[in-house]
């Protein structure tokens, strides 16, 4: 009786794997539609892509400098990923006696210039100008995004904080090119971004 009750659940599950199996002919014709459906991707896609891409990585919150509304400060859309503004100056600092160096990281108003142990950092003209990637190429932009190399350049300092590219590392080789390519499609904004300031 119990040989007859294991061949039986065998035989039942053996069943049960067999129902379960994938119909490999179905899921190539699934993928061939789907693939019909979706063509090659157009460099306004691709555009399109990379500008959501900028949106959900945080990149106007740095890069693009900001106009006042009543929801708060919002990237100013004559002005995207322009870098902090040669023309802003920053506040002065805070008595020392109440934000001591190394306990406190300050942004302006904007979010375009940060303050902390490393000195003081002012976020990149990112447009095709000369004064921001205009001389770039892809491979640059890859090593500042994945290697964190300033100008994209083997032999340049590190990026500064806040510029969180340890977050980028991983992004796909895609989703990279996308990025480069709604940037490319930028209006070229003439801004010579101040270079970093050492710790006071």
């Amino acid at each position: 009786m119990k040989n007859l009750l294991i061949g039986t659940w065998l035989l039942l599950s053996g069943i049960l794997i067999l129902a379960c199996q994938p119909d490999n002919k179905k899921l190539a014709d699934d993928a061939m539609e789907m693939e019909t459906e979706n063509p090659a991707t157009t460099a306004e896609d691709s555009v399109k892509r990379g500008e959501h891409l900028s949106h959900i990585m945080g990149c106007h919150d740095c890069h693009s400098p900001k106009m006042m509304t009543d929801q708060g400060p919002v990237p100013d859309p004559s002005k995207l990923l322009s870098g902090h503004p040669a023309s802003e100056s920053l506040p002065a600092m805070p008595d020392k006696s109440v934000i001591a160096p190394g306990q406190w990281m300050l942004f302006n108003g904007g979010l375009t210039a940060a303050v902390g142990p490393w000195g003081t950092s002012f976020a990149a003209n990112l447009t095709p100008h000369a004064t921001g990637t205009g001389n770039w190429t892809l491979e640059n932009f890859e090593k500042a995004l994945r290697h964190g190399k300033s100008k994209g350049l083997d032999n340049g300092r590190m990026l500064l904080p806040p510029m969180p590219w340890p977050n980028y590392i991983n992004l796909s080789d895609e989703d990279l090119a996308n990025l480069w390519h709604y940037i490319r499609s930028l209006p070229p904004i003439d801004n010579v971004v101040p270079a970093p300031l050492p710790p006071a």
